[in-house]
């Protein structure tokens, strides 16, 4: 995956996961692949901090808390 397409997708993916729920139609074991997927290309800290953060927040609607 190339750097641009890389950011496109993290871009992405931070958006998606601030505005999802567990109700949604999409399962979030989608986006746990796709934040997964994500997290294998990661080449720079940035990028691997935000991954990171949105490792934490899918994590915490998967467990049905409250952020």
């Amino acid at each position: 995956m190339n750097h641009h397409q890389l950011e496109k997708d993290i871009l992405h993916l931070e958006h998606v996961i601030s505005h999802i729920s567990r109700q949604d139609r999409i399962p979030l074991s989608y986006w746990r692949n796709r934040i997964d997927s994500v997290s294998g290309a990661v080449r720079m800290p940035a990028q691997a901090s935000r991954v990171k953060r949105l490792n934490a927040a899918l994590s915490v609607l998967e467990s049905g808390q409250k952020a």
